[in-house]
């Protein structure tokens, strides 16, 4: 029996993770595959999408990095969302996913030099989530030390209602120089 070497998108492309192209990468897998993923492995009060985030991410930044931000998590809709006590056991996946962000970047023309903000931004995002999703850890998160979470609590989206909001908002970012 052949091992099958790629993944089949909801649009019906197939990607491959070992040797990612440019051609396989579609704005609208990426927002159904972060919408149907729930963050921190399901382990939440609540469904909480991927895309979801993505879009709270994108509304702590300026205009000018918003398509940036919705994108920063984009890998994970064609490999996952691996959490991060796995990441450091993994060590290549690592590799695999910044080669497939790089990837992702390249096919929308986002730059992620002036990830600082967006990184900023998506620990607000996550000491939020922490806050509101996950009552039942209260452990101290150490890369959440000094970081506020937002004072609006999450109403968490369907998957559906995400992705639809999700493409709405790269849709407002207006259209991708290349």
């Amino acid at each position: 029996m052949a091992i099958t070497t790629y993944i089949s998108t909801f649009k019906g492309n197939r990607f491959y993770p070992a040797e990612p192209r440019i051609d396989g990468i579609d704005i609208e897998d990426i927002a159904h595959g972060l919408a149907y993923q729930c963050r921190f492995n399901g382990q939440t009060s609540a469904f909480y999408s991927v895309a979801q985030h993505s879009l709270m991410v994108a509304d702590l930044v300026p205009p000018a990095l918003r398509r940036a931000a919705l994108l920063h998590d984009a890998a994970e809709a064609y490999l996952g969302d691996m959490v991060k006590p796995l990441k450091a056991l993994v060590p290549d996946f690592g590799h695999i996913e910044a080669g497939v962000t790089h990837l992702i970047a390249e096919a929308f023309g986002v730059d992620f030099g002036d990830y600082g903000t967006i990184k900023y931004a998506d620990l607000v995002a996550l000491a939020t989530e922490k806050r509101d999703l996950m009552p039942n850890s209260t452990e101290p998160w150490s890369y959440l030390d000094g970081i506020a979470p937002l004072g609006a609590l999450i109403v968490p989206m369907g998957p559906q209602q995400a992705k639809d909001a999700f493409l709405a908002a790269w849709h407002r970012c207006g259209p991708v120089a290349v």
